[in-house]
């Protein structure tokens, strides 16, 4: 059965009836929401404001406590919930978010502060509230009912199940009226129609049997042919005229692994098309709304095809998957302006996001003082204020503020009046060409703007902080600082990196395992696949970064981890818990990349780095298995699987294995290095160490290698054959560029 079909055939197994369906609110998957009532107050009460306190104020999670106070009796998902629905024989409510969600807010605020709602659950349900951030095992398993039998998902998600996990009905963000509705109907029927609950299981139960396998492994690996395939598909989807794709709607998302995988098919097949439908992109975005041009970093989406208007909440993943594709971008095209914001987004992170400790933070939230984007939007007279009026009217001509204001489908969130959001209607030379000034002068203005503007802004009341760290989240910053730092050649960013990662294996590792989460120096939950391969990842490129042996070892030591414990031998692939974790539903190995990449698809390019560095076949072999294993999927809907296509690219290339020799400090050697990293290059694995050391080195890259008359060498090999050692960037560059 195709998942359309499957997905059709649920929607009519699992409705109540029509009137029930009618009462909800369905929105995209990506989190897209429609209007919804004023915000009129903050969301976080203080203890002596409060009138309530339940389970949640011992939770670590920032959006648990922010729903500590309210009069809902709301439990954390485990054993202490799950029994009291079987004991008393109710139905449970699981409410899934996470701290930065707008329409969570907006949903909690409406609802779960209202005495009535409150009333209804806490008699007739027993309610759970998770942050899908803290347990992604648990929302992917109920996102992937509320897609099936909605059509659509998102955040604030509102799933009914049984006291066994079975769902019966579930949507995303219902307004008070229509939520209920739902809690009276289901109530109704939890009493009067038992019977119509049970005979749903079975039909629930084999979908998720089919949603977890997927479809049976193929005999053989992904075609290269498939990557070319579905970089031209999806190019075909991108705005010619502002980048980006908006799947028919307004919002737009930075397709960054989109972008990947459509660089690397042209570096293959010079297709202009692909580099083309890219640069668009990238350049609109990096003068879109959506940028923070002041303080740097991306915003999660925009709410218009045009990049101006975004959903102000920052992620951290966000930051790293950008960050990177504009480095990709950078190798490839010499663009000043791609270098400058993957290295704006990196200062934004290690200023706004990086604890004291190291590990980074998880997000900034689209709100501050109760209202969306407040933080980020000036007015003319600001402006004046601020800079005066000859500096403000140049100001307010290059970044779009004027009286009448940029933004005006509010949405009824954000301050009244005139609003503008900086965006770059033109530009840099065109605009300093248009207005008489030299582009270097102009970039000078734009500095000290910067610094004015900040100081101002920095006064505002800040959006809140989401200060858990994710173990795999971090692995994301942690590789792209680390990229950066020798794509740049600016060393602050693999230091940071380096603090990040140490963080990490201190805090959040326990008996050699990794855990999710820590906040406010609790580390708890149980390591997802995720949180491995992304952190894999990023001691992969920190050991890059700088060839510091321990981190390609403490990657090597997680690598075995994570084949003990989530390996599946019979079908191949990863599984996203590990063997010993909590048993839930069901348990799946989703291969779609989603607002992150899949597990299983940046596992396999581990495998296969891995491989090469370690002289293991066997991890080459592990990486076949998960192409086997999802070639059919990917067969069937290449567009949905752009990381794991990035890795196949990988897997099909003649993999430059470079080894360098000499010592680290000394401009020869330096000079070698820095010549692999100006070009796109990324099918690649870089060892390095000094004469002395790479004589007794374990690692099969390095054996024999020596400097070349007393100069640092360079060695180019492909499947261990090495080329004759050169010691010029110009005989290097010959190498690394040869096909």
């Amino acid at each position: 059965m195709s998942p359309k079909r499957r997905f059709v055939a649920l929607n009519v197994i699992f409705a109540l009836s029509s009137t029930f369906l009618a009462s909800g609110v369905t929105i995209g998957d990506k989190g897209e929401l429609p209007a919804g009532p004023p915000q009129d107050e903050g969301n976080m009460k203080t203890a002596k404001e409060a009138q309530h306190t339940n389970r949640l104020i011992h939770a670590t999670s920032p959006y648990l406590l922010q729903h500590a106070h309210n009069p809902v009796d709301w439990y954390e998902w485990g054993d202490e919930a799950l029994s009291k629905a079987r004991k008393e024989d109710k139905p449970i409510f699981l409410s899934i978010g996470y701290s930065a969600c707008h329409w969570c807010h907006v949903m909690e605020h409406e609802s779960f502060e209202d005495a009535e709602v409150a009333g209804l659950l806490n008699e007739h349900f027993v309610s759970i509230k998770v942050d899908r951030e803290e347990r992604p095992d648990i929302d992917e398993i109920y996102m992937a009912y509320t897609q099936a039998t909605t059509g659509g998902g998102g955040w604030p998600m509102s799933v009914w199940l049984k006291a066994d996990g079975v769902p019966f009905y579930a949507g995303t963000y219902f307004p008070k009226p229509a939520l209920i509705n739902i809690l009276k109907q289901i109530s109704n029927e939890w009493q009067s129609n038992r019977e119509g609950f049970n005979e749903r299981d079975g039909a629930v139960r084999r979908f998720f049997d089919q949603w977890s396998s997927g479809l049976p492994p193929a005999d053989g690996v992904i075609l290269q042919e498939t990557v070319e395939e579905a970089a031209k598909q999806v190019a075909r989807y991108f705005d010619r005229t502002h980048g980006g794709t908006s799947a028919g709607g307004t919002n737009k998302f930075p397709p960054s692994m989109t972008m990947e995988l459509m660089l690397r098919a042209y570096r293959r097949t010079g297709n202009e098309d692909l580099l083309e439908a890219v640069r668009i992109t990238l350049d609109h975005m990096a003068r879109g709304g959506i940028y923070d041009h002041l303080g740097g970093g991306i915003c999660r989406y925009s709410t218009d095809i045009e990049w101006l208007v975004p959903h102000f909440e920052k992620m951290l993943y966000d930051q790293a998957l950008v960050s990177s594709i504009y480095l990709d971008a950078y190798q490839l095209t010499r663009e000043p302006l791609y270098a400058y914001v993957a290295s704006d987004i990196f200062n934004y992170v290690m200023n706004d996001l990086q604890s004291p400790r190291g590990g980074y933070y998880s997000t900034r939230d689209a709100d501050s003082d109760g209202l969306e984007g407040a933080y980020y939007i000036w007015t003319v007279e600001e402006v004046v204020e601020i800079l005066g009026e000859a500096e403000a009217e140049l100001f307010c001509a290059y970044y779009d503020v004027s009286k009448t204001g940029n933004w005006f489908e509010s949405r009824g969130h954000a301050p009244a009046g005139p609003k503008n959001i900086l965006h770059i209607a033109k530009p840099p030379d065109l605009f300093a060409k248009a207005h008489g000034l030299h582009v270097d002068d102009l970039n000078g203005r734009i500095k000290q703007w910067r610094e004015k503007m900040l100081t101002v802004r920095a006064k505002r009341v800040e959006p809140g902080l989401d200060d858990k760290i994710l173990t795999g989240w971090n692995g994301l910053m942690i590789a792209s600082l680390a990229k950066g730092a020798r794509v740049l050649d600016d060393p602050r960013y693999a230091e940071s990196a380096a603090r990040a990662a140490d963080f990490v294996l201190k805090e959040l590792r326990r008996d050699g395992r990794l855990l999710r989460t820590q906040r406010n120096g609790q580390s708890r939950l149980p390591g997802y696949l995720s949180d491995y391969a992304f952190f894999i990842d990023g001691l992969l490129y920190l050991y890059e970064a700088t060839f510091d042996r321990r981190w390609l070892d403490a990657a090597a030591e997680l690598n075995e981890t994570l084949i003990r414990y989530y390996w599946d031998e019979k079908g191949g692939a990863f599984f996203f818990t590990a063997a010993d974790a909590e048993q839930l539903l069901t348990r799946s190995k989703n291969p779609r990349d989603g607002a992150i990449p899949s597990g299983n698809s940046v596992q396999a390019m581990n495998l296969l780095r891995l491989a090469i560095l370690l002289d293991r076949k066997d991890y080459r072999q592990k990486a076949e298995g998960i192409f086997r294993a999802f070639a059919a999927d990917v067969e069937q809907s290449p567009a949905a699987f752009e990381k794991l296509l990035c890795t196949v690219d990988y897997y099909h290339d003649q993999v430059k294995e470079i080894a360098i020799v000499g010592d680290r400090e000394a401009d020869d050697t330096k000079v070698l290095i820095r010549t692999v990293y100006d070009r796109f290059l990324p099918n690649k694995v870089v060892v390095h160490a000094a004469e002395k050391d790479a004589k007794s080195n374990d690692l099969p890259l390095l054996k024999g290698k020596v400097t070349v008359d007393g100069k640092a060498a360079a060695y180019v090999c492909e499947n261990y054959a090495c080329k004759l050692p050169v010691t010029t960037p110009a005989a290097l560059a010959e190498q690394l560029d040869h096909r």
